[in-house]
């Protein structure tokens, strides 16, 4: 017998799917517009020509962009930054998760109400930078990396997770003679690969669009992540140094919108490029929030 909907259920089923395309055009659309007016040609950008697909073609302003030696220093600093910082970030909170995965850890509460405590309040931005500068990391790789090393949120998701896993596992390796650190290395985090990735993600995502911290703790240019850059260029309007000597007053009005698109499409590219090849762990890590901890 074929059960046929009602006519409830399809008023709900059809509101759904026009609900979900509307927030799809919502969230794609400032993409396609920004992708646009950077490939359109800068005349039809700057008479706000551009709407939906590209007016024209010319590459020039990313040229412009590629040829200007800040860009390529602040995309290697980003890269570092996001490379070595996730890194640093997912060593210290699995080491963190773990031990307050397990019940056996003394003072197990205790140190879960102090983590949880961080998530409502912080030390402020003047002390953590007297912090900083009193250890010496001002206006060096370091300020970027430590102070943020473990996020207190993360920590309780990947905890969350290992305490989803088997208690056999771990009970048979101890068993074996396996120390806490090689059951955490080789057996918890090969299973938890979902969140592993989508936590490294979350920690990733973050080192690449950050730009705070280093207004503050940044003085060298040579160390300013791209973030600083694309500020520069889009928030400042500060375009006239890239263009160099190219062209006259007008041509440089024409072309530092369509400087500001290209730069933001170059810096939002490669982070973006990226999910598709973990998309499949980043939906099964999406959930871990939900798990019973």
């Amino acid at each position: 017998m074929v059960i046929r909907d009602s006519w409830g259920d399809r008023i709900f089923h059809g509101t759904s799917v026009i609900l979900v395309w509307f927030v799809v055009i919502l969230t794609f659309y400032p993409f396609l517009y920004v992708f646009s007016s950077s490939i359109s040609d800068p005349v039809s950008v700057l008479q706000n020509k551009v709407f939906l697909w590209p007016v024209g073609f010319s590459l020039k302003p990313y040229l412009t962009i590629l040829h200007y030696p800040e860009m390529t220093i602040g995309y290697l600093n980003t890269v570092f930054y996001t490379v070595v910082g996730t890194a640093i970030n997912m060593l210290l909170s699995c080491l963190m998760a773990y031990p307050l995965s397990r019940k056996s850890l003394v003072f197990r509460k205790y140190f879960m109400i102090m983590i949880t405590f961080t998530l409502v309040f912080s030390g402020g931005l003047i002390p953590t930078f007297l912090i900083v500068n009193e250890l010496g990391m001002v206006d060096t790789r370091w300020a970027l990396l430590i102070p943020g090393a473990i996020s207190s949120w993360n920590v309780i998701l990947l905890k969350t997770f290992f305490e989803s896993l088997p208690k056999e596992l771990e009970e048979a390796a101890t068993i074996d003679g396996s120390s806490p650190m090689n059951i955490l290395f080789r057996i918890i985090l090969p299973l938890s690969t979902p969140a592993f990735v989508t936590i490294s993600l979350f920690y990733a995502v973050g080192h690449w669009n950050s730009y705070f911290p280093a207004m503050i703790y940044l003085t060298n240019e040579n160390l300013y992540p791209v973030q600083l850059f694309l500020r520069k260029i889009v928030l400042l309007g500060q375009t006239a140094d890239i263009m160099g000597e190219q062209g006259l007053g007008t041509d440089k009005l024409v072309m530092a919108e369509s400087l500001k698109y290209a730069t933001i499409m170059l810096v939002a590219l490669p982070i973006v490029a990226v999910y598709p090849f973990i998309q499949k762990y980043f939906v099964k890590g999406a959930m871990l929030g939900s798990l019973k901890g």
